[in-house]
């Protein structure tokens, strides 16, 4: 249900409330709300900003309660005073004559359990005395831990009233919303225009910068301080009643070593207001691109030692930390090292060291629990996907055995590739690295060739006759089979690509040397992988587990209209199975997968999420990258149909620009002035108060484009504003080169 579906916006009869906020200094904040009125009548709104402390005071007897008062108060701005014996004193200057109300930042015991509260004052009464007009709910002395200022405006239609307050460490401003209040505000603003204009100079329309602007300020306003101490949340608070002994055994129960206090980088701040390991990553590319500092210090941050487990493993999200999602932080790292180094002209060596030894921890984790029979061959589990099989892969199979994923064995080929390539980064001024980014290069090819022929079953997650990846279902009894769901889990195998330059390998004589032995001594591990020895454009040497007839098969089918192609980026099952569903009869139960553009109208696994066949950006935004790498090797001399069966063929770079411009249509205006991303919300489409403000979903329909999920989730559909960023940087470099 969303608040459109309740109808109180018919007639327009609503107010459109902006708060905005400057700095004058670092603690010196300026606060402007401005309150239209949208409706065709006068009407009265009651404002109440409001100001309080977090109640730790409650459970840690260590903490002095801290107070609220008021200074001063007269017509133009009242002054209140608010002290804490550990941040000190702030003042809020409350522009104009308002009422002044006060209370403790306490919890109602008396409403929720039915007991006496310790004060009559409660969190809740400000709200008892405003809605229900209990005056005893507040203090009359104007004393308390949580205070808001009382507004009572009365607005004609059409008119725009503004309420001004000011959070200072300053006692003495004389005139707190004077002319320096305006000029402040203005400042600020045209800094923040300065610098979004400095980080995309190239030009694009007014549109796409708009569309980017709010998807870097979603970002930004989803970090939030987050504190979660499993050890302390196992005993339950001092001084309250003990925790139900279930606690004990519960989710997380075992992450005992994981201890948060840090600003993170939320999916959202209101319906997921926790870090999500594999999210975070993706969240990372657009923020290292206005602020690298935020990005990298989310990485340091989820693989120091009181996040990671003491043997390896990475929290997943708050909701099960031992969840497992995919290992992408080595590729965030590198992007965020090399995005900083591009944009700032900064190589962060330090940070990529520190999160590189972190992750080969991690790394090694995923090599002895994942894979079941050491054979190179991963099970990863739940992997985030959802619903995207048959039944839940992270959890009991209903046939018992386990299943060989192409995904979960995929991810750890790009985790190779990944961790190789930051090796010989470290290399160039540590030669130790050399050896670390020979031993990637090798469990690269073990993993490649496993990927393709499981042992001595002989039974390969590629299936040569349909051109595609699957997972495989391993019975307790030996046997395998392939669970042909036409699905992202088999694209995800084209993530497992990177090239080598021929600069490279003439400048790290080890990491060549051994690599040349490798291809020498075990020529049966190339077979199936992109050939090491043939160099492509500029003499670059490619290694990839989805090699030249591989891809163009997968190509095929991905690039196909009726399969994986939509108008609006690639979808996360092929349409193919809306006629020709996948079932898998297993005793007395059928499991069944159907093409479901929209959300899904079958059970979900693990999460709320649905990848039966909408448009989600990450993986899509991995499908564009490693196509730029493939393009990076063969150039215009490998070529294929867009879209399959349209006689019109593309380079994979042009394939790769061309996915990213559906991805951004659907936030774009089209002629009409409609955008896919609304869907059939006519007050999004056409009303001039709404028709320009982003909804950044959790994922899209998979035919029309349209935003589900989330629609409050800037999240990773918040990689939009790198996507737009990039498109923007070519078309600069294409005008510059005539070509254009």
């Amino acid at each position: 249900m969303e608040l459109l579906d309740t109808g109180i916006f018919a007639e327009n009869r609503y107010f459109d409330v902006f708060v905005e906020y400057a700095k004058a200094a670092p603690e010196d904040i300026l606060i402007q709300i401005a309150i239209a009125n949208r409706s065709s009548q006068a009407s009265t709104l009651h404002l109440l900003p409001t100001l309080w402390f977090r109640n730790i005071w409650v459970w840690n007897p260590e903490i002095e309660k801290p107070f609220m008062k008021v200074v001063s108060s007269d017509p133009n701005f009242s002054l209140i005073e608010a002290e804490h014996s550990t941040l000190g004193t702030r003042w809020l200057y409350c522009q104009g004559d308002t009422e002044l109300l006060f209370t403790d930042n306490e919890t109602n015991y008396e409403r929720l359990f039915g007991y006496s509260n310790g004060s009559p004052y409660v969190k809740d009464g400000i709200n008892e005395y405003v809605v229900n007009g209990k005056r005893a709910a507040v203090n009359s002395h104007r004393l308390g831990t949580k205070f808001a200022a009382h507004y009572t405006l009365t607005i004609n239609p059409g008119e725009t009233k503004v309420v001004r307050l000011r959070l200072s460490d300053v006692q003495t401003l004389a005139e707190p919303f004077g002319e320096d209040f305006d000029r402040i505000f203005q400042t600020r603003l045209a800094e923040a225009d300065e610098f979004y204009q400095r980080i995309t100079p190239f030009p694009m329309s007014e549109d796409e910068r708009n569309i980017q602007r709010q998807a870097f300020a979603g970002l930004l306003w989803s970090k939030q301080y987050y504190n979660y101490v499993v050890h302390d949340w196992l005993k339950g608070d001092p001084q309250q009643p003990p925790p139900p002994p279930e606690r004990q055994t519960g989710r997380n129960h075992e992450w005992i070593s994981l201890f948060s206090e840090d600003i993170l980088s939320m999916p959202d701040k209101w319906e997921y207001p926790w870090f999500a390991a594999w999210d975070l990553a993706f969240h990372l590319i657009p923020l290292a691109v206005i602020d690298p500092n935020f990005a990298k210090l989310q990485l340091d941050r989820l693989t120091r030692e009181w996040y990671m487990q003491p043997n390896g493993q990475l929290p997943a999200y708050e909701w099960a930390f031992g969840d497992v999602n995919p290992p992408v932080q080595a590729w965030a790292a590198l992007r965020v090292y090399q995005i900083e180094q591009k944009f700032y002209k900064q190589a962060d060596r330090a940070f990529l060291e520190k999160v590189f030894h972190k992750l080969l921890l991690n790394f090694t984790w995923w090599v002895n629990r994942k894979d079941v029979e050491g054979k190179n061959v991963f099970q990863g589990g739940f992997l985030g996907l959802d619903n995207i099989g048959v039944f839940d892969r992270s959890k009991e199979l209903p046939t018992g055995g386990h299943l060989n994923q192409a995904d979960g064995t995929s991810w750890m080929g790009m985790y190779c590739l990944n961790m190789l390539a930051i090796a010989l980064e470290l290399a160039q001024e540590d030669s130790t690295y050399e050896d670390i980014a020979s031993k990637f290069f090798e469990h690269f090819l073990y993993i490649a060739d496993a990927i393709d022929g499981i042992g001595n079953a002989d039974i390969a997650l590629w299936n040569e006759e349909d051109g595609f990846y699957y997972d495989a279902l391993h019975l307790p009894d030996g046997r395998q089979f392939p669970v042909k769901i036409r699905s992202m889990v088999g694209l995800i195998p084209l993530y497992a690509v990177t090239v080598l330059e021929l600069e490279t390998l003439q400048r790290f004589s080890g990491f060549k040397r051994r690599m040349e032995w490798f291809i020498r001594n075990r020529p049966d591990l190339k077979d199936n992988v992109a050939c090491m020895e043939t160099p492509g454009v500029g003499a670059r040497r490619l290694l990839a587990i989805a090699y030249k007839t591989k891809l163009q098969r997968i190509l095929q089918r991905m690039l196909d209209e009726n399969e994986f192609l939509s108008p609006h980026g690639i979808r996360a099952i092929s349409k193919h199975h809306l006629k020709d569903p996948y079932t898998l009869h297993i005793g007395e139960h059928d499991y069944c997968v159907r093409y479901e553009p929209a959300e899904s109208t079958t059970g979900l696994f693990g999460g709320n999420s649905n990848w039966r066949g909408p448009i989600w950006f990450p993986v899509n935004y991995l499908i564009i990258e490693a196509l730029w790498r493939f393009h990076d090797y063969f150039g215009d001399s490998l070529k294929v149909e867009f879209p399959t069966g349209s006689g019109q063929e593309m380079t994979l770079k042009e394939v790769a620009i061309a996915l990213s411009h559906r991805l951004v249509a659907i936030f774009e205006q089209d002629p009409g002035g409609r955008r896919p991303v609304y869907g059939n919300l006519e007050i999004f489409q056409s009303d001039p108060y709404w028709r320009n403000y982003i909804l950044f979903h959790e994922y899209f329909h998979g035919d029309k484009g349209a935003g589900i999920g989330a629609s409050h989730q800037t999240g990773w559909t918040g990689l939009v504003a790198a996507m737009i960023l990039q498109n923007a940087e070519h078309r600069a470099q294409e005008q510059q080169h005539g070509n254009i």
